[in-house]
């Protein structure tokens, strides 16, 4: 892919990353989660309090998982955008040699940063918290169980139903939406990876 599509593509992709639109309004968020205020009117009172009322009960519910930080999120979502194009290849985790689908989450979270497993399943099974599927924030993972009932597909959130991933053989890293029948039908669960410990991220970094 040309240098000039793929940083048309990331600021493209990067600024308006939706997630969670209303009923009657699709708005896509920034990459971090949080909607752009419109400047064609301003909340009313009415409003404001109720999105408080609605984070406050948020905070209140038991086992809530904590988003990843801002910078973290854009980092990971950032390093997936930048490598769309790139061929699928088993084994593969690097821009140079191509992709599969948990190469590409290892490489887009950066392993001095998070500590993930090598493949989808150990990822699913033992790392990470689980997240409902209509709480998914940018940077989670989904994961699928295509032609198994073990999970063996994994791919990055970007909000809005959309995700990246790189999906089999014969493909590239692409952009997918969970609306699809298929995603929809092969949806198995979502977790939501939390940096490592300060201590730990010290002994990577010598």
């Amino acid at each position: 892919m040309r240098p000039f599509i793929k940083t048309w593509l990331t600021i493209c992709l990067l600024l308006p990353l939706a997630a969670h639109a209303t009923n009657r309004e699709q708005r896509l968020p920034n990459v971090n989660g949080y909607t752009p205020k419109s400047h064609a009117s301003a909340p009313s009172n009415k409003s404001k309090k109720s999105v408080k009322h609605a984070q406050h009960l948020a905070s209140k519910k038991s086992g809530l998982v904590p988003p990843m930080a801002n910078k973290e999120s854009s980092n990971v979502l950032s390093r997936a955008v930048n490598v769309l194009g790139t061929p699928y290849r088993w084994g593969g985790s690097s821009p140079s040699k191509g992709f599969d689908c948990s190469g590409l989450v290892k490489y887009a979270f950066n392993d001095a940063t998070f500590d993930l497993p090598r493949t989808s399943n150990a990822m699913a099974s033992g790392h990470g918290q689980k997240v409902d599927r209509n709480d998914l924030k940018p940077g989670d993972l989904i994961f699928f169980n295509i032609k198994s009932r073990r999970v063996n597909h994994v791919a990055i959130y970007l909000g809005n139903d959309r995700f990246i991933h790189a999906p089999r053989r014969g493909k590239s890293v692409t952009i997918d939406t969970l609306k699809k029948p298929y995603w929809e039908n092969h949806y198995a669960v979502a977790k939501r990876v939390l940096p490592k410990e300060p201590h730990q991220m010290r002994v990577v970094q010598r």
